[in-house]
């Protein structure tokens, strides 16, 4: 299978010299213009547009950098809930056709309680998973079904209910979920395409892929990965270090590395849970797998680091692609002069890596 490389565009510049968040703040339209180019022109497949109860709204970032680019996807992250099934699954139609087929859902319950109550939804996070299993229902039948349709669940009730657009890619554009919790983890195997998960050593990956995969297979669904990393890159090993100390320096100075309002390190969820396990083993596993700077934002998104030079990360990269994994976001924390990096340095050496493999595997 073909490796896919996914980045992730922010709306603002960032400040300062390491920058975990790009979502945040107020909204820059040359520069989300010039960061989505950027991605464009490195070969990402697609950017992540990231969703907080306060950032700027996610399909309008994406309409606005999709018109200044040629082949960019978008993975849209998109929290059920807040505007009814039948109207989001119109709207990522809408978005699929105009856009010519450059759009993924990234379907996410919601990153914690306190956040969701800003955007007043009360519900517990097990509630939005079922929640959001059930939306999920209800959009697929507006995707796909061309009479009207009637659905009663629990939490969503209707009455011939009906699409006159159906997206371009069929059946749907694909649907990305993340989450280590029961609650997630069902409603990922029965309704999502593309199990999305936090870097973590190759063992626990091993075991993790073997145990969705079962998971998903009694709904009768292949799913495939994807992981997600910092890459910390330099024409050396020990350049690639030095980088990594100083941006971890710099993560220490701030007074909220988390963006959650305040200092504490408490995990937000369980795959926050997990990373912060991992880092209380030890700094490095299986050799590039940095953890520090998870353990100092408190693991909130993706954190965890691989050091080196190009040709060891992209080597590291591709342990995870023979274990399954054919989807990796990556973003570093100069995220502009990254991603222009990548695409130089790390993408091609990837890509070229996958291809081989596959080679491998044919033959």
């Amino acid at each position: 299978m073909p490796v896919r490389v996914i980045g992730m565009i922010g709306v603002t510049p960032p400040g300062g010299s390491a920058s975990l968040h790009v979502i945040k703040g107020g909204i820059s339209p040359a520069y989300l213009r010039d960061f989505a180019r950027a991605h464009d022109d490195a070969d990402f497949d697609l950017a992540l547009v990231g969703y907080t109860a306060s950032s700027a709204e996610g399909f309008l970032v994406a309409q606005h950098a999709a018109a200044f680019t040629k082949r960019l996807g978008f993975l849209i992250a998109h929290r059920p809930g807040f505007v009814a099934p039948t109207l989001a699954a119109r709207k990522i139609a809408t978005f699929d056709c105009l856009c010519q087929g450059r759009v993924a859902i990234h379907i996410i319950a919601g990153a914690s309680d306190a956040e969701q109550h800003g955007d007043g939804d009360f519900a517990t996070k097990e509630q939005r998973y079922r929640r959001a299993a059930e939306y999920i229902e209800v959009m697929k039948l507006a995707w796909t079904k061309e009479e009207r349709f009637d659905y009663f669940g629990k939490f969503y009730r209707l009455r011939g209910a009906r699409s006159d657009l159906r997206p371009l890619q069929k059946p749907h554009p694909q649907l990305f979920f993340g989450g280590s919790s029961e609650g997630a983890l069902a409603m990922g195997a029965k309704h999502c395409d593309v199990f999305a998960m936090f870097g973590e050593p190759l063992a626990p990956t091993r075991q993790r892929i073997a145990e969705f995969r079962a998971r998903a297979a009694k709904h009768g669904r292949t799913p495939t990965f994807n992981m997600s990393f910092r890459p910390i890159i330099a024409g050396t090993e020990g350049a690639a270090w030095d980088k990594a100390r100083k941006y971890l320096a710099a993560i220490q100075g701030q007074s909220d590395p988390s963006g959650l309002g305040g200092s504490k390190k408490a995990p937000l969820d369980h795959s926050a849970r997990r990373i912060l396990e991992f880092a209380a083993q030890g700094e490095i596993h299986d050799e590039r797998l940095w953890m520090p700077i998870a353990e100092a934002s408190g693991a909130v998104g993706n954190t965890t680091c691989l050091v080196g030079t190009p040709e060891q990360v992209s080597n590291a990269l591709l342990q995870y692609y023979r274990l399954g994994v054919h989807s990796f976001l990556i973003r570093g924390f100069d995220p502009y002069n990254d991603a222009i990096d990548f695409g130089r340095e790390l993408i091609p050496r990837l890509r070229a890596g996958a291809a081989e493999l596959d080679k491998a595997v044919a033959a």
